[in-house]
């Protein structure tokens, strides 16, 4: 048992405690859907300064300090990833669940001087999952519905596929829903329910040994994230994707917004990736889920805190404090 399983099996039986939050970092940018070599984020001197992105090496060099903090509860990685730091043992004794991306959808892939996310998401799948099976029992499982009948038909068909291939080798998964990567003639103000809806329906046929174990979506705002919080607690999980960097506020705003309503998983990647001191960006993170700190005492502590590492931070103190993104800022208003 990991704390994941703790955590979610309190959350289940609707005992949760904001303790039992759970973060996980999202370090599979190699697949998706950040530009897969830029994605390894900077190579920070000891002040923080950068001239250059991370090698595979100092990459999960990385990975190895995150899960040995034992902060996390999931460390999401692809799928050569896991194999290499798996046959070191790095999961051995943790209590931080591996878990591997287990498809590679083409609207997250986001290489350079490609356009291929321009068009409405096709499936994939690179992952093998009986290889990857000896590593992990956890894969993350991205669906993206355009509102377009032959793309979201194909997508839902290959979900399909997918299951059963889970079942057949003992694997268990999340499920990632974006929103959509294309116009879809959807007022913006009902985009949010279209993807919850479509949430809600895609799931309905399926019984309990099919569904996922929790989910990981954009936070669409308070109203859209109670909505499908609220429908099903017990049996639909709901979590929140990182998002772009943004500011350090950005980070610890999102993580409060999203426990206040409703949601019990956070799966940050850049918000970690990028952070001057990923290390203490985790511990605050954790500080804020259980309501130990504000998101607004938290930004201060980290600029305390690099300030005691001697790293220059990205932005000045009052910079870093303001809220950036537009979701964010209409649920604090």
């Amino acid at each position: 048992m990991t704390r994941l399983d703790d955590k979610l099996a309190r959350i289940v039986a609707g005992r949760y405690r904001p303790s039992d939050f759970i973060i996980a970092d999202a370090k599979d940018g190699d697949m998706g859907p950040s530009i897969s070599i830029a994605s390894l984020g900077p190579h920070r001197a000891a002040d923080g300064s950068w001239t250059r992105k991370r090698t595979r090496a100092e990459f999960l060099d990385q990975i190895r300090a995150i899960v040995r903090q034992d902060i996390l509860d999931v460390m999401l990685v692809s799928a050569s990833n896991v194999e290499t730091l798996s046959r070191e043992g790095l999961f051995r004794d943790s209590a931080v669940k591996p878990a591997i991306r287990a498809n590679d959808t083409t609207d997250i892939w986001v290489g350079r001087g490609c356009r291929y996310n321009e068009r409405p998401s096709q499936p994939f799948r690179s992952a093998d999952l009986a290889r990857v099976r000896p590593y992990t029992d956890l894969g993350l499982y991205a669906v993206t519905f355009n509102h377009d009948i032959d793309a979201d038909v194909a997508s839902l068909a290959a979900f399909a596929d997918f299951r059963k291939d889970a079942a057949a080798n003992d694997f268990t998964y999340f499920l990632e829903v974006f929103n959509p990567n294309v116009e879809t003639g959807i007022a913006p103000d009902l985009l949010p329910h279209y993807v919850n809806d479509c949430i809600a329906r895609c799931l309905a046929g399926l019984v309990a040994a099919d569904r996922p174990r929790f989910l990981k979506m954009p936070y669409n705002g308070p109203k859209a994230l109670e909505e499908l919080a609220g429908y099903d607690p017990s049996g639909l999980i709901v979590g929140v994707l990182g998002g772009g960097a943004g500011t350090t506020r950005d980070t610890f705003e999102l993580l409060a917004q999203a426990e206040k309503y409703g949601a019990r998983v956070a799966l940050f990647g850049r918000k970690i990736n990028q952070a001057e001191a990923p290390l203490s960006i985790v511990a605050l993170m954790r500080e804020v889920s259980s309501h130990n700190l504000t998101p607004d005492a938290a930004v201060r502590a980290y600029h305390a805190d690099l300030q005691r590492q001697g790293i220059k931070a990205t932005r000045p103190l009052d910079d870093d404090n303001q809220i950036t993104e537009a979701v964010l800022k209409q649920a604090a208003a």
